[in-house]
């Protein structure tokens, strides 16, 4: 145990982080074994250890954002004796068509309440735009507007969403554009609420797999579910993608991302947060769209997604008492870890968001960006 702290203590080195430290960003560790395990298992232990209360931390958000600000991953990758101690997770093809409602089972059925009490009055699930605005609320609205408005979404056009979660989007477009609006799911949970929010209009939210979808429409976006496709299925998307946008038509693809061309997820994010995902890059999302797009526009506002996550802690935190009877106090832990790792990554800048306008054929002219 003695080597084993002693090598993390070594790996923090120039973080400013010190184990049991007074500063709100370092670590408490109640349990010796922590280290130890921490070794064997990275990342995926470092969460579940959390989960089982063997650290604390007064600002996880802060933490996380010293630890990747400081490349620490990177710096453990070199290390050739550390990585013997760690288990690496690979998976093959984790967004095969076989898998695809296991997220949806996983993180998005986990109970409506959970999400009335955590998001915007929306429920929208994805980043919000903070520019000129107050609160979530505005943010997530001027975010779906943003959306519309980069599309050139005029009254009455029929608009696909792959990826529609609990209506957001389909029922902003429908209310405010008065366009005829089809959403694909994977959760049956989503899909529930979501017909019941928008039945007053033309919003369908259906219970399908993107690879499913045998329609035209005028315009096609994608809001926050790209991260869950896997990179072995990334063209295969962007064909369905393609083959639903009439030819004068234009896909926004908004996704998380990341600055690395990777084939596996974070480990402790993959089993307990989002089974089977995996963050694009730039060259991957590339790749998957030669030939049948031309990208008109990229909008990188991952800044705003720290913002986003932290006003999602702040509202589950106040929420918890009124719900936690639903859940286990693991679950808290796990759901904070979740929310304040992911903040903490956002404003280190190893994670962005990206909003990419895409054409089948080139906008005549040119197009103009919005923002």
């Amino acid at each position: 145990m003695k080597n084993a702290k002693k090598i993390i203590d070594s790996l923090l080195t120039g973080t400013g982080i010190t184990i049991n430290g007074s500063n709100v960003y370092d670590p408490q560790v109640h349990n010796d074994k922590f280290y130890s395990r921490v070794l064997r298992g990275g990342s995926l232990a470092l969460g579940e250890s959390y989960m089982d209360g063997w650290w604390d931390c007064e600002k996880l958000d802060q933490f996380f954002h010293k630890v990747l600000k400081a490349n620490l991953d990177e710096r453990i990758k070199k290390n050739l004796d550390l990585m013997l101690r760690i288990a690496w997770n690979f998976v093959l093809n984790p967004g095969r068509e076989s898998k695809a409602f296991e997220v949806g089972e996983k993180h998005y059925d986990i109970g409506n309440a959970l999400y009335r009490q955590m998001l915007d009055k929306r429920l929208t699930y994805t980043c919000g735009y903070w520019k000129d605005v107050q609160d979530l609320d505005e943010a997530e609205e001027a975010k779906l507007d943003l959306v519309c408005r980069k599309i050139g979404l005029n009254t009455g056009q029929s608009i696909l969403d792959i990826g529609s979660g609990w209506g957001s989007f389909i029922g902003y477009a429908a209310e405010k554009y008065d366009a005829h609006t089809v959403g694909y799911t994977i959760s049956r949970e989503q899909k529930e609420l979501a017909d019941e929010m928008y039945k007053k209009y033309s919003a369908e939210t259906r219970l399908q797999d993107y690879r499913n979808i045998n329609e035209k429409f005028d315009h096609v976006v994608s809001i926050g579910m790209f991260e869950h496709v896997g990179y072995k299925n990334h063209r295969t998307f962007m064909k369905v993608a393609s083959k639903s946008l009439k030819d004068d038509g234009l896909f926004l693809l908004h996704t998380i991302a990341g600055n690395k061309s990777v084939k596996a997820t974070d480990s402790w994010i993959n089993k307990h947060i989002f089974p089977n995902s995996m963050l694009p890059s730039m060259t991957q999302i590339g790749k998957a769209i030669e030939g049948l797009f031309v990208i008109e526009d990229v909008h990188n506002f991952g800044p705003d997604y720290d913002k986003t996550l932290m006003a999602w802690f702040a509202n589950f935190d106040k929420a918890w008492p009124g719900i936690k009877q639903n859940y286990s106090e693991r679950f808290y832990r796990m759901w904070k870890y979740y929310l304040l790792s992911c903040a903490g990554s956002f404003r280190a800048r190893r994670i962005q968001l990206w909003q990419i306008v895409l054409s089948k054929h080139g906008v005549a002219n040119g197009y103009k960006s919005v923002r």
